[in-house]
């Protein structure tokens, strides 16, 4: 019997129908969820932006290793084609550059372009235009659908001849990203970027080190750089002269500009930021400078000369925190002077100043620019896939 009732037990389930039943619902229920997750990654899939940047100017080396911390292959400089690729928020970026990078020598792998150009003088615009052309016709052809430009502006912010080209004027760029305190710059479509520093000479990513933080430095400033007639650099050096303040700082000053460094000059500029407190930044062409980030790579806290540059930058409403109106509006925690007579005040100080509180210097200097950059990448980010993305209605 109680065999019997065992095999009966195996064979016989009063709630079969009801497991049945909940076995159907359930896969009814798997079915019905993966075809939701199917259907949220191909959303997903959709909304994700594919962006080529195409690199024809240093900064966008600024832009590609220093604010988006990228890397290039092969890691040469001098190579005739780089490239790399990272993914950030929603969003797949290439980047490519070097001297091979030609129009209609390569592939256009993403439906949108963020092109990166040099706008400094005409034969750079002439280079320049040359691209927007060659853009636009993938636009009129349907290859590409959405442009961004970075663009190296001019250090007199004369940067009429991009104006046409804007989507806001009938053109066909969406975003601007231009450097200095250009005054059309309105958050919306032209918004302002940092110039960074001198990749053209191949300033590196420095990766602060313990002894950058906390070793006593050598000097109480520096200023490595050219001294233009009639300018306020001449001043500059008057003053350090005067008091003996050039033997307290690593003064370099050469009559004329060299656009390339050699090894050696190289190597003395960034032992002299590494070994100073404070770099001093006085005008050049522009207010705004590479020595300005160069100082904060190596936790020399800037000093920058406060006054505007002549030409068209900054003259609108929205500057009154020009020049230097992005530095500022981030909280740079840099010394501003409106004239180097302030300068002997300001080294005094610095005398007095023990290494601890030097050090607590370095570290908000350290902090403040590596905030700056993901801030950098963030808003740039944000704002192509505000702008290239379709929007969500509900």
């Amino acid at each position: 019997f109680l065999g019997h009732v065992a095999l009966g037990n195996e064979e016989w389930n009063p709630w079969e129908g009801d497991e049945k039943n909940e076995l159907v619902a359930s896969q009814q229920r798997y079915e019905a969820n993966l075809k939701m997750i199917k259907s949220a990654r191909s959303h997903l899939e959709q909304t994700r932006l594919r962006v080529q940047i195409w690199g024809k100017a240093a900064i966008g080396l600024y832009l590609w290793q220093h604010i988006f911390g990228g890397h290039l292959e092969p890691a040469d400089a001098t190579a005739q084609w780089r490239e790399g690729s990272q993914k950030a928020g929603r969003t797949y970026f290439s980047f490519i550059t070097g001297p091979s990078v030609v129009p209609g020598y390569f592939s256009v792998e993403a439906e949108n372009v963020v092109l990166v150009l040099n706008g400094r003088e005409k034969a750079k615009i002439a280079y320049a235009a040359q691209w927007l052309h060659y853009t636009q016709t993938l636009i009129q052809t349907h290859k590409i659908q959405h442009v961004a430009v970075v663009l190296l502006g001019n250090e007199q912010c004369k940067n009429e001849w991009i104006q046409p080209y804007l989507k806001r004027n009938g053109g066909f760029v969406n975003l601007l990203f231009v450097t200095y305190d250009y005054t059309l710059v309105n958050e919306e479509d032209i918004f302002q970027w940092p110039l960074g520093v001198a990749t053209y000479r191949n300033f590196p990513v420095v990766e602060p080190s313990w002894s950058m933080l906390h070793d006593p430095r050598s000097y109480l400033c520096n200023f490595l750089g050219t001294v233009y007639k009639n300018s306020s650099r001449e001043t500059l050096m008057e003053i350090l002269k005067q008091d003996g303040l050039d033997k307290l700082c690593w003064i370099a000053a050469r009559e004329q500009w060299q656009p390339q460094e050699t090894n050696e000059s190289f190597k003395n500029y960034q032992d002299a930021l590494l070994q100073s407190d404070l770099t001093l930044c006085p005008v050049g062409i522009n207010t705004e400078c590479y020595r300005i980030y160069e100082a904060c790579s190596y936790g020399s806290l800037p000093v920058i000369e406060d006054v505007m540059t002549p030409g068209d930058c900054g003259n609108s409403s929205m500057y009154h925190s020009a020049p230097l109106q992005l530095l500022k509006t981030m909280g740079a925690p840099f010394i501003f002077i409106k004239n180097w007579k302030e300068l002997p005040a300001v080294l005094e100080k610095e005398k007095k100043m023990s290494l601890q509180e030097k050090i607590q210097r370095r570290k908000k200097l350290l902090e403040w620019y590596r905030n700056f950059k993901a801030w950098m990448r963030q808003k740039f980010i944000n704002t192509l896939e505000n702008s290239f993305l379709p929007s969500d209605k509900g």
